[in-house]
């Protein structure tokens, strides 16, 4: 399409058989040093980590019924609206989450339609790894406390956590980040992105 290239080159790691999270951090570090190889400095990229299980929590939280086919365009819309959390910051999420967003040029965005109280779980979630890093792991648990999916997405996130940092990754480098959502459709536990 228009501003892509003609062709590019991948390459890949799996691992097969492993149902241990340790692998999801041995891959995350695994890109990180891969990175790092190809000349990107550390400091210029960090390896985001997330968790369906944790992000389905937060939608049960939040009065999406994960389980009723009618609410499947509600929950692809909240998602859609959390992956505009980069670009479109709280505000925006906001106002996705609930009755819609219109932008400069007036085009009008329709919304979720989530209660405020419901969006507000959300835009906590999303919010809690804004700055300082290093906790954003123990401020979510609270967010998510008494959701036994998004306890244990968050119990796989502490332990690849421990794994990197005792590795020698610090969040600098692999870090918890609640706004990544892409792929969350068909991954079912940790997913990460560059």
């Amino acid at each position: 399409g228009p501003g892509r290239f003609r062709q590019f080159m991948q390459f890949d790691a799996d691992t097969v058989g492993a149902e241990s999270v340790a692998a999801d951090a041995e891959i995350c570090m695994l890109a990180a040093d891969t990175l790092e190889a190809l000349g990107i400095k550390r400091g210029d990229y960090i390896i985001k980590v997330n968790s369906r299980k944790v992000l389905d929590g937060v939608l049960e939280l939040a009065g999406v019924d994960l389980t009723d086919a009618s609410q499947t365009g509600k929950r692809l819309t909240v998602l859609r609206a959390m992956d505009k959390f980069d670009k479109f910051g709280v505000e925006g999420v906001a106002q996705l989450l609930g009755k819609g967003r219109k932008d400069e040029s007036g085009d009008f965005t329709p919304g979720a339609g989530l209660a405020e109280k419901d969006a507000a779980i959300i835009t906590a979630f999303l919010t809690a790894a804004q700055g300082e890093r290093e906790g954003a792991i123990g401020r979510v648990k609270n967010i998510v406390a008494g959701n036994a999916r998004a306890e244990e997405g968050m119990s796989e996130l502490e332990t690849m956590a421990t794994l990197v940092s005792s590795a020698g990754y610090d969040t600098s480098r692999i870090a918890f980040d609640p706004s990544v959502v892409r792929g969350l459709e068909y991954y079912t536990g940790p997913v990460y992105e560059a």
